[in-house]
Protein backbone atom coordinates (compact mmCIF):
# COMPACT_ATOMS: atom_id res chain seq x y z
CA UNK A 1 0.00 0.00 0.00
CA UNK A 2 2.53 2.34 0.87
CA UNK A 3 4.64 1.96 -2.27
CA UNK A 4 1.30 2.32 -4.46
CA UNK A 5 0.92 5.53 -2.66
CA UNK A 6 4.12 6.64 -3.11
CA UNK A 7 3.79 5.80 -7.01
CA UNK A 8 0.95 7.96 -7.23
CA UNK A 9 2.56 10.51 -5.56
CA UNK A 10 5.25 10.51 -8.17
CA UNK A 11 2.91 10.10 -10.85
CA UNK A 12 0.98 12.92 -10.07
CA UNK A 13 3.92 15.21 -9.81
CA UNK A 14 5.05 14.28 -12.92
CA UNK A 15 2.06 14.86 -14.87
CA UNK A 16 1.92 18.39 -12.90
CA UNK A 17 5.46 19.37 -14.04
CA UNK A 18 4.85 18.57 -17.56
CA UNK A 19 1.40 20.88 -17.18
CA UNK A 20 3.24 23.29 -15.33
CA UNK A 21 6.05 23.61 -18.73
CA UNK A 22 3.12 23.53 -21.37
CA UNK A 23 1.43 26.39 -18.44
CA UNK A 24 4.49 28.58 -20.15
CA UNK A 25 1.61 29.62 -22.66
CA UNK A 26 -0.64 32.17 -22.58
CA UNK A 27 -3.56 29.53 -23.92
CA UNK A 28 -3.21 27.56 -20.38
CA UNK A 29 -3.68 30.38 -18.66
CA UNK A 30 -6.51 31.31 -20.05
CA UNK A 31 -9.58 32.26 -17.18
CA UNK A 32 -12.61 30.24 -17.95
CA UNK A 33 -15.47 31.39 -16.09
CA UNK A 34 -19.01 30.35 -15.53
CA UNK A 35 -22.10 30.94 -12.76
CA UNK A 36 -23.02 28.30 -10.03
CA UNK A 37 -25.86 29.15 -7.47
CA UNK A 38 -25.41 32.99 -9.13
CA UNK A 39 -21.87 33.18 -8.03
CA UNK A 40 -18.80 33.76 -10.42
CA UNK A 41 -16.17 30.65 -10.53
CA UNK A 42 -13.38 30.29 -12.44
CA UNK A 43 -10.72 27.87 -13.68
CA UNK A 44 -6.85 28.93 -14.57
CA UNK A 45 -5.12 25.74 -16.48
CA UNK A 46 -3.18 24.17 -14.81
CA UNK A 47 -2.64 26.24 -11.78
CA UNK A 48 -6.13 26.73 -10.39
CA UNK A 49 -7.50 23.83 -12.03
CA UNK A 50 -10.89 23.43 -10.34
CA UNK A 51 -13.92 25.88 -10.48
CA UNK A 52 -13.65 27.95 -7.65
CA UNK A 53 -14.29 31.66 -6.56
CA UNK A 54 -10.61 32.21 -5.99
CA UNK A 55 -9.79 31.04 -9.34
CA UNK A 56 -11.11 33.98 -10.58
CA UNK A 57 -7.85 36.27 -9.16
CA UNK A 58 -4.50 36.24 -9.70
CA UNK A 59 -2.48 33.14 -9.71
CA UNK A 60 0.22 32.89 -7.18
CA UNK A 61 2.39 32.52 -10.47
CA UNK A 62 1.52 35.73 -11.46
CA UNK A 63 2.56 37.54 -8.11
CA UNK A 64 5.26 35.56 -7.52
CA UNK A 65 8.02 34.11 -9.72
CA UNK A 66 11.06 32.64 -10.17
CA UNK A 67 13.45 35.16 -9.30
CA UNK A 68 10.91 36.02 -6.30
CA UNK A 69 12.07 32.85 -4.84
CA UNK A 70 15.73 32.88 -5.50
CA UNK A 71 16.03 36.63 -3.92
CA UNK A 72 13.69 35.02 -0.59
CA UNK A 73 16.15 31.61 0.01
CA UNK A 74 19.33 33.04 -1.72
CA UNK A 75 22.16 31.30 0.54
CA UNK A 76 19.94 27.93 0.32
CA UNK A 77 22.05 26.37 -2.31
CA UNK A 78 25.29 27.70 -0.70
CA UNK A 79 28.16 25.05 0.14
CA UNK A 80 27.72 25.31 3.89
CA UNK A 81 23.87 24.51 3.80
CA UNK A 82 22.18 21.54 4.54
CA UNK A 83 19.43 20.68 1.72
CA UNK A 84 21.55 21.57 -1.42
CA UNK A 85 19.55 21.31 -4.59
CA UNK A 86 16.63 19.91 -3.23
CA UNK A 87 14.22 22.80 -2.13
CA UNK A 88 12.88 24.78 -5.73
CA UNK A 89 10.31 27.16 -7.09
CA UNK A 90 8.73 24.42 -9.57
CA UNK A 91 8.34 22.46 -5.87
CA UNK A 92 7.07 25.25 -4.48
CA UNK A 93 4.48 26.01 -7.25
CA UNK A 94 3.06 22.38 -7.49
CA UNK A 95 2.28 22.32 -3.97
CA UNK A 96 0.84 25.71 -4.20
CA UNK A 97 -1.54 24.62 -6.91
CA UNK A 98 -3.33 22.19 -5.50
CA UNK A 99 -4.60 25.10 -2.84
CA UNK A 100 -4.95 27.86 -4.65
CA UNK A 101 -8.53 26.91 -5.64
CA UNK A 102 -9.70 26.92 -1.91
CA UNK A 103 -7.68 30.44 -1.61
CA UNK A 104 -4.11 29.85 -0.49
CA UNK A 105 -2.42 33.16 -2.23
CA UNK A 106 -5.46 33.78 -3.98
CA UNK A 107 -7.93 35.22 -1.59
CA UNK A 108 -8.66 38.92 -1.75
CA UNK A 109 -6.70 41.48 -4.01
CA UNK A 110 -2.94 41.45 -5.01
CA UNK A 111 -1.86 43.31 -1.97
CA UNK A 112 -3.31 40.72 0.44
CA UNK A 113 -2.13 37.69 -2.30
CA UNK A 114 1.19 38.65 -1.86
CA UNK A 115 1.28 39.56 2.05
CA UNK A 116 -0.06 35.82 2.18
CA UNK A 117 2.23 34.26 0.31
CA UNK A 118 5.32 36.22 2.46
CA UNK A 119 3.41 35.52 5.78
CA UNK A 120 3.44 31.41 4.69
CA UNK A 121 7.39 31.80 3.20
CA UNK A 122 8.49 33.56 6.95
CA UNK A 123 7.38 30.66 8.73
CA UNK A 124 9.02 28.02 6.04
CA UNK A 125 12.36 30.76 6.14
CA UNK A 126 12.47 31.02 9.80
CA UNK A 127 11.79 27.06 10.67
CA UNK A 128 14.15 26.35 8.28
CA UNK A 129 17.48 28.58 8.25
CA UNK A 130 20.58 28.27 9.51
CA UNK A 131 21.48 31.61 8.76
CA UNK A 132 23.25 33.52 12.48
CA UNK A 133 24.28 37.68 12.83
CA UNK A 134 27.60 37.98 10.62
CA UNK A 135 26.52 35.12 8.09
CA UNK A 136 27.10 35.90 4.58
CA UNK A 137 24.21 37.61 2.89
CA UNK A 138 22.82 38.59 6.46
CA UNK A 139 20.91 35.81 8.77
CA UNK A 140 17.33 36.44 6.52
CA UNK A 141 18.94 35.01 3.58
CA UNK A 142 19.13 31.42 4.79
CA UNK A 143 15.83 29.77 4.61
CA UNK A 144 15.26 26.85 3.02
CA UNK A 145 19.15 25.89 4.82
CA UNK A 146 17.70 22.63 6.20
CA UNK A 147 14.96 19.96 5.07
CA UNK A 148 15.03 18.02 8.27
CA UNK A 149 16.29 18.42 12.40
CA UNK A 150 19.88 17.75 12.28
CA UNK A 151 20.56 16.42 15.67
CA UNK A 152 17.15 14.55 16.95
CA UNK A 153 17.29 14.57 20.78
CA UNK A 154 14.22 11.52 20.53
CA UNK A 155 12.42 10.07 18.03
CA UNK A 156 8.91 11.64 19.25
CA UNK A 157 6.79 8.75 19.58
CA UNK A 158 4.05 9.81 21.75
CA UNK A 159 3.12 5.85 22.62
CA UNK A 160 -0.69 7.42 23.52
CA UNK A 161 -1.38 7.31 20.49
CA UNK A 162 -0.52 3.76 19.92
CA UNK A 163 -4.29 2.49 18.68
CA UNK A 164 -4.64 5.75 16.59
CA UNK A 165 -1.11 6.38 14.98
CA UNK A 166 1.54 3.56 16.69
CA UNK A 167 4.81 3.82 16.30
CA UNK A 168 6.11 2.44 13.19
CA UNK A 169 9.72 -0.15 13.75
CA UNK A 170 12.41 1.61 13.40
CA UNK A 171 10.70 5.12 12.23
CA UNK A 172 11.40 8.45 14.07
CA UNK A 173 9.58 11.10 13.41
CA UNK A 174 11.94 14.36 14.16
CA UNK A 175 11.38 17.58 12.23
CA UNK A 176 10.85 17.55 8.94
CA UNK A 177 9.75 19.38 6.10
CA UNK A 178 9.13 23.35 5.07
CA UNK A 179 7.31 23.49 8.75
CA UNK A 180 8.71 20.81 10.14
CA UNK A 181 6.48 18.14 11.04
CA UNK A 182 7.23 16.64 14.81
CA UNK A 183 5.60 13.38 16.56
CA UNK A 184 3.79 9.84 15.18
CA UNK A 185 0.53 11.35 15.87
CA UNK A 186 1.34 14.82 13.65
CA UNK A 187 2.84 12.72 11.08
CA UNK A 188 -0.39 10.04 10.91
CA UNK A 189 -2.82 13.41 10.60
CA UNK A 190 -0.57 14.73 8.23
CA UNK A 191 -0.39 11.29 5.60
CA UNK A 192 -4.18 11.03 5.85
CA UNK A 193 -4.98 14.05 4.60
CA UNK A 194 -2.20 14.35 1.49
CA UNK A 195 -2.61 10.41 1.43
CA UNK A 196 0.69 9.18 1.92
CA UNK A 197 1.61 7.13 4.12
CA UNK A 198 4.06 9.46 6.46
CA UNK A 199 3.26 7.02 9.54
CA UNK A 200 5.61 4.09 8.28
CA UNK A 201 7.69 6.28 5.71
CA UNK A 202 8.07 9.75 7.74
CA UNK A 203 11.64 9.89 5.43
CA UNK A 204 9.39 11.12 2.77
CA UNK A 205 9.15 14.83 3.56
CA UNK A 206 12.72 14.95 3.50
CA UNK A 207 13.34 13.37 -0.12
CA UNK A 208 10.60 14.89 -1.65
CA UNK A 209 10.37 19.21 -1.75
CA UNK A 210 7.03 19.11 -3.12
CA UNK A 211 5.59 16.98 -0.84
CA UNK A 212 7.33 18.88 2.19
CA UNK A 213 6.00 21.91 0.79
CA UNK A 214 2.25 20.10 0.41
CA UNK A 215 2.44 19.19 3.94
CA UNK A 216 3.07 22.49 5.36
CA UNK A 217 0.60 24.48 2.62
CA UNK A 218 -1.94 21.82 4.20
CA UNK A 219 -1.05 23.10 7.68
CA UNK A 220 -0.93 26.24 7.12
CA UNK A 221 -4.92 25.82 5.90
CA UNK A 222 -6.20 23.46 8.48
CA UNK A 223 -8.04 24.46 11.67
CA UNK A 224 -6.10 22.15 14.66
CA UNK A 225 -9.47 21.90 15.90
CA UNK A 226 -13.10 22.61 14.74
CA UNK A 227 -13.66 25.79 16.72
CA UNK A 228 -10.47 27.23 16.01
CA UNK A 229 -9.34 29.15 12.33
CA UNK A 230 -6.31 28.19 10.59
CA UNK A 231 -3.29 30.06 9.81
CA UNK A 232 -4.67 30.88 6.22
CA UNK A 233 -8.23 32.29 7.88
CA UNK A 234 -6.70 34.20 10.55
CA UNK A 235 -4.50 35.81 8.31
CA UNK A 236 -6.53 36.74 5.26
CA UNK A 237 -9.37 37.54 8.07
CA UNK A 238 -11.87 35.09 7.14
CA UNK A 239 -11.98 33.98 10.77
CA UNK A 240 -14.28 36.46 13.30
CA UNK A 241 -12.86 36.19 16.76
CA UNK A 242 -15.32 35.88 19.45
CA UNK A 243 -15.66 38.07 22.83
CA UNK A 244 -12.93 34.99 24.17
CA UNK A 245 -10.58 35.28 21.57
CA UNK A 246 -10.44 38.93 22.09
CA UNK A 247 -10.12 39.02 25.75
CA UNK A 248 -6.92 36.69 25.22
CA UNK A 249 -5.67 39.18 22.23
CA UNK A 250 -5.98 37.42 19.45
CA UNK A 251 -7.12 38.88 16.22
CA UNK A 252 -7.15 38.26 12.42
CA UNK A 253 -3.67 38.98 12.23
CA UNK A 254 -0.04 37.65 11.55
CA UNK A 255 0.33 37.25 14.98
CA UNK A 256 -1.95 34.88 15.18
CA UNK A 257 -1.00 32.63 12.52
CA UNK A 258 2.18 31.83 15.11
CA UNK A 259 -0.01 30.97 17.85
CA UNK A 260 -1.96 28.43 15.87
CA UNK A 261 0.99 26.83 14.19
CA UNK A 262 3.41 26.53 17.32
CA UNK A 263 1.01 27.35 20.41
CA UNK A 264 3.25 28.44 23.54
CA UNK A 265 6.71 27.40 21.91
CA UNK A 266 6.57 30.53 20.42
CA UNK A 267 3.58 32.79 21.82
CA UNK A 268 2.20 34.46 25.21
CA UNK A 269 5.71 34.41 26.39
CA UNK A 270 6.74 37.96 25.85
CA UNK A 271 9.17 39.45 23.20
CA UNK A 272 11.12 35.67 22.76
CA UNK A 273 13.59 35.21 20.02
CA UNK A 274 11.78 32.82 18.32
CA UNK A 275 8.59 34.99 17.54
CA UNK A 276 10.84 37.85 16.57
CA UNK A 277 12.76 35.50 13.96
CA UNK A 278 9.29 35.00 12.05
CA UNK A 279 8.22 38.15 12.32
CA UNK A 280 11.96 39.55 10.80
CA UNK A 281 11.69 36.99 7.95
CA UNK A 282 8.06 38.30 7.27
CA UNK A 283 8.94 41.95 6.92
CA UNK A 284 12.02 41.21 4.78
CA UNK A 285 10.17 39.11 2.54
CA UNK A 286 7.75 41.89 2.49
CA UNK A 287 10.09 44.32 1.32
CA UNK A 288 12.08 42.00 -1.17
CA UNK A 289 8.55 41.07 -2.72
CA UNK A 290 8.17 44.68 -3.67
CA UNK A 291 5.26 44.93 -0.98
CA UNK A 292 7.02 46.88 1.88
CA UNK A 293 7.10 46.26 4.99
CA UNK A 294 5.08 49.23 6.34
CA UNK A 295 2.32 47.42 5.05
CA UNK A 296 2.61 44.62 7.84
CA UNK A 297 0.08 46.91 10.24
CA UNK A 298 1.68 47.96 13.73
CA UNK A 299 3.82 45.77 15.64
CA UNK A 300 0.81 44.99 18.27
CA UNK A 301 -0.45 42.75 14.89
CA UNK A 302 2.86 41.26 14.11
CA UNK A 303 3.17 39.66 17.54
CA UNK A 304 1.88 36.72 19.83
CA UNK A 305 3.95 38.52 22.75
CA UNK A 306 0.96 38.83 25.11
CA UNK A 307 -1.85 36.19 23.27
CA UNK A 308 -3.60 33.52 24.97
CA UNK A 309 -2.49 30.33 22.91
CA UNK A 310 -5.25 28.47 21.73
CA UNK A 311 -3.73 25.24 23.05
CA UNK A 312 -1.22 24.78 25.99
CA UNK A 313 0.91 22.05 25.48
CA UNK A 314 0.25 20.49 28.76
CA UNK A 315 1.65 17.26 27.01
CA UNK A 316 2.57 16.98 23.50
CA UNK A 317 0.56 18.91 21.10
CA UNK A 318 -0.17 18.97 17.20
CA UNK A 319 1.63 22.60 17.48
CA UNK A 320 4.91 22.64 15.49
CA UNK A 321 8.14 23.10 17.56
Amino acid sequence: MAMNRAIALVFAVAVLANLAVIANGDDDKKILVKKVKGKKVCTQGWECSWWSQYCCNQTISDLFQVYNFEELFSKRNSPVAHAVGFWDFQSFILAAAIYEPLGFGTTGGKLMQKKEIAAFLAHVGAKTSCGYGTATGGPLAWGLCYNHEMSPSQIYCDDSYKYLFPCSPGAEYYGRGAIPVYWNFNYGYTGEALKVDLLNHPEYLEQNATLAFQAAIWRWMTPMKKAQPSAHDAFVGNWKPTKNDTLSKRAPTFGTTMNILYGDYTCGKGDVDPMNTIISHYLYYLDLMGVGREEAGPNEELSCAEQQVFNPSSSPTASSS
